[in-house]
């Protein structure tokens, strides 16, 4: 199959042309070269690396009824709030069906990674692998220990079959937990990620101190903030319509402007639907209706490009001859590519290049 329109990954933007052999990239390069010539099975369209939802918590997708309103502390609080009564209430099998429903949908619109923020201790992060099997998407589990204080068997335990902690809010949790957890992940290789400024400004210090690999949302954040996190190096995750349901968005502008690394997530599964192309338009429109927009590029890097950096996987966010990844073919005009991709995938259909297929995709 021959694509021709625009290439669009780690590099930026391009005319182009991409041909595949067996559902790999065999061929890259300009339009109007000769390597053009006699191909048949013409695609029009953009070809850009497989999306990854940053973050993401989908135990929540059990819940089949609209989420109470209110504070969202109300909501997520840990024992009291709605979503962990309703994890509580469920049995393992409703967990485990809601969650790979949810994958299944990420991996129908081309999600190729997805990073959970797994509760419920080693028993979630079992759950998560048992509903990811034969999907097709890579989960990564950053899962949460249940006992406070920390048991160090525990965490120890959970880390075996984690890829790494991802806690809540820095001020729900106390000095010694930050530390202990961020230790014992760095001991073990593994990745340490941190809820930070979501329903209310917390000091930078108090989330960099303990050096995270990641830090989410920041929809509280001052610019002196972003700033603080741009010199410490710390790559953010955003979630800008979870934010949108509690009256705060984070100021992708001037993450941007700082060149903050930043990712793309859907967050709580109760309250949307886990698809990276809904929050790709959604950050566009409203950084725009802000009257501080992000450009299209940036947001496209947020969900195409940074997240695998992230992961230590570069190769997948550049479309080229020779590496495994599988790339997707947009049919979208190649024109303005990031903003193409950015405002309207939601609308068009989406292909991976599939072995033994040279007919256009469906």
């Amino acid at each position: 199959m021959l694509v021709e329109g625009a290439v669009l990954d780690a590099e930026g933007s391009r005319p182009g042309y991409v041909l595949f052999r067996r559902g790999r990239v065999a061929e890259v390069g300009r339009l109007g070269t000769d390597s053009t010539h006699g191909r048949t099975s013409k695609v029009r369209g953009i070809v850009i690396p497989a999306p990854v939802n940053a973050h993401v918590h989908l135990g929540d997708a059990v819940s089949v009824r609209e989420p109470p309103r209110g504070p969202i502390a109300g909501i997520v609080a840990n024992p009291g709030g709605y979503k962990f009564r309703l994890l509580r209430e469920s049995t393992d099998g409703e967990k485990r069906t809601a969650m790979r429903t949810a994958l299944m949908r990420m991996a129908r619109e081309g999600i190729a990674a997805a990073v959970d923020f797994r509760e419920e201790g080693r028993a979630g992060v079992e759950l998560l692998r048992a509903a990811s099997k034969g999907t097709g998407i890579r989960a990564v589990a950053l899962g949460r220990p249940l006992q406070r204080p920390v048991d160090p068997e525990e965490l120890r335990s959970l880390l075996a079959i984690a890829d790494g902690i991802g806690l809540s809010s820095a001020r729900d949790e106390t000095e010694s937990t930050l530390r202990t957890v961020a230790d014992a992940c760095r001991a073990a290789g593994k990745r340490f990620a941190l809820h930070a400024s979501e329903a209310v400004r917390e000091p930078p210090e108090r989330y960099l101190s303990v050096r995270p690999d990641l830090l989410v949302h920041l929809a509280r954040a001052t610019a002196d903030d972003l700033a603080s996190v741009r010199a410490a190096r710390v790559p953010v995750v955003v979630c800008p319509r979870s934010n949108a349901l509690f009256g705060r968005q984070p100021d992708l502008r001037t993450m941007e402007r700082l060149g903050i690394p930043v990712l793309l997530g859907t967050d709580n599964a109760m309250f949307h639907a886990p698809s990276i192309w809904r929050e790709l338009e959604f950050a566009y429109v409203a950084t725009r209706l802000k009257g501080r927009p992000a450009s299209a590029p940036f947001l496209a890097r947020a969900a195409l490009v940074e997240p695998w950096r992230w992961l230590g996987e570069p190769d997948a966010a550049r479309i080229e001859a020779g590496t495994s990844a599988r790339p997707l073919i947009v049919r979208l005009p190649p024109e303005d590519a990031a903003y193409q991709v950015v405002t309207r995938t939601t609308e068009h259909l989406i292909a991976r290049a599939r072995p033994g297929r040279s007919s256009t995709p469906r």
